[in-house]
């Protein structure tokens, strides 16, 4: 005599891999991966994805922020660069501590951000004030 749970095995099974997938391919927010990933081979170029202020409401990019692009080089350098002009200047990537801090050339002061996600392709940066950029690789 068969069993009438024959379908819903097959259904829980096809569940199953749908959940294992799903899991498996998954959102990599929250992944902080070698400092390499920031730079590539020699250089990468970020571009802006997205901005949130401090309480998580996303900001309204204007058309000159949206061409605003930072490079990262192997050698510890950034660049950048905006319709209003470029900054150049060094960083330094603690990733066990997920920070990066910023200084542009001529200036003794560095900017620090929280590096939340870095992966190949999404830089997400937090501010100590919260707000967040998240950048994709160009």
């Amino acid at each position: 005599m068969k069993t009438m749970s024959s379908p819903f095995r097959y259904l829980a099974s096809l569940l199953m891999l749908l959940v294992l997938f799903t899991s498996a391919c998954g959102s990599k927010e929250g992944k902080v991966e070698g400092v390499n990933m920031l730079y590539g081979k020699e250089s990468k170029v970020w571009k802006t994805d997205k901005e949130l202020d401090a309480t998580g409401d996303k900001v309204k990019q204007t058309d000159a922020q949206e061409d605003e692009r930072i490079t990262f080089f192997a050698n510890g350098q950034y660049n950048m660069t905006s319709p209003q002009g470029a900054v150049n200047g060094k960083y330094t990537f603690d990733q066990a501590g997920k920070t990066i801090a910023m200084t542009p050339d001529g200036s003794s002061t560095s900017n620090s951000f929280s590096v939340v996600t870095l992966t190949d392709d999404k830089l997400t940066l937090k501010s100590a004030a919260g707000a967040e950029l998240r950048l994709e690789k160009e």
